[in-house]
């Protein structure tokens, strides 16, 4: 977990993959944004997610209250794959990609975005405060 949380800390943005299990996201995922705190706060977060009819929808939603009490930027738009067994051939490669690469880039265009407004903002916080300890 030492090793996860530097790497994670000297990150500015993060795209979490995720599928829908059962309404949700899967336990492996909450205990990792659970075991570590700090590294998440004041940087962006976009999503990709996959499953049956919702494409991960409802784990995103999830996610974007659980990076919100983080203190993280959720990008509104995401990436997702709705009968995602449907999606891809037998050797992976996506069916049809123009509408999840059109959705990949404006994602990662405000990804982009986000993550140099913030980093810029937290190299300005001479004060070495975080969001949360605000006054």
């Amino acid at each position: 977990m030492t090793a996860l949380t530097r790497r994670l800390a000297q990150s500015d943005a993060f795209v979490i993959v995720t599928p829908e299990y059962d309404h949700g996201y899967p336990a492996a995922l909450k205990f990792l944004i659970d075991s570590i705190y700090d590294p998440w706060q004041a940087k962006p977060v976009a999503f990709v997610s996959y499953g049956g009819i919702s494409g991960g929808l409802r784990a995103v939603e999830q996610l974007r209250l659980v990076f919100a009490e983080l203190h993280a930027v959720a990008i509104r738009d995401s990436v997702s794959f709705a009968n995602v067994w449907e999606r891809f051939d037998t050797d992976g490669r996506l069916l049809e990609p123009a509408r999840a690469n059109k959705s990949m880039a404006t994602v990662l265009a405000q990804l982009h975005w986000w993550a140099t407004a913030l980093r810029n903002a937290r190299n300005a916080d001479r004060t070495g405060g975080r969001p949360h300890e605000a006054a």
